[in-house]
């Protein structure tokens, strides 16, 4: 029998399309358990990059990997049905748009970009800082999970994000 003409047996046991995404109880309780775990850390060393090691990137990476386990653990198409991309994009947007914001605004009150005691309030450079590593973050976070979202699209042949 000639191998150029496959049987119905073979057609059989030919994937035509990529298997359904098997869901694991065990994933999806540990990240059930892990995710507000990781997420207040990451919020932590946000806010902590002003006094000592972290700051907006390494804290909205980590952000970001919380939406990267809920989907491993619950499906990427469902975690991307939940995470549009368009709010993706309005949070990346929000975050950059707060952090010229806060730079325009010391040049327009008289100072550098980003010299935050031109705002005049007292402990203006702590909480200016805190902001924009806030800020970063977000923007890191969006950006993260953006391209998680733009790989998994790929490696599935489907949309991109």
């Amino acid at each position: 029998m000639s191998d150029a003409h496959p049987t119905e047996a073979d057609a059989e046991a030919e994937p035509t399309e990529r298997g359904a995404y098997v869901e694991s109880p065990i994933i999806m309780a540990t990240v059930r358990v892990v995710a507000p775990f990781v997420f207040t850390f990451g919020l932590f060393i946000m806010f902590h990059g002003a006094d000592s090691s972290g700051g907006g990137f390494q804290g909205g990476v980590i952000v970001g990997t919380v939406i990267l386990m809920l989907g491993i653990a619950f499906g990427i198409e469902p975690t991307r049905e939940w995470v549009d991309p368009s709010t993706l994009v309005a949070i990346v947007g929000v975050g950059t748009l707060g952090f010229v914001s806060i730079g325009v605004a010391t040049v327009a009150l008289g100072g550098a970009f980003l010299d935050y005691p031109a705002f005049g309030i007292h402990h203006a450079s702590k909480y200016g800082i805190e902001l924009v590593e806030l800020l970063i973050g977000v923007i890191v976070a969006g950006i993260i999970t953006g391209l998680f979202f733009a790989i998994a699209g790929g490696m599935e042949g489907g949309e991109s994000a």
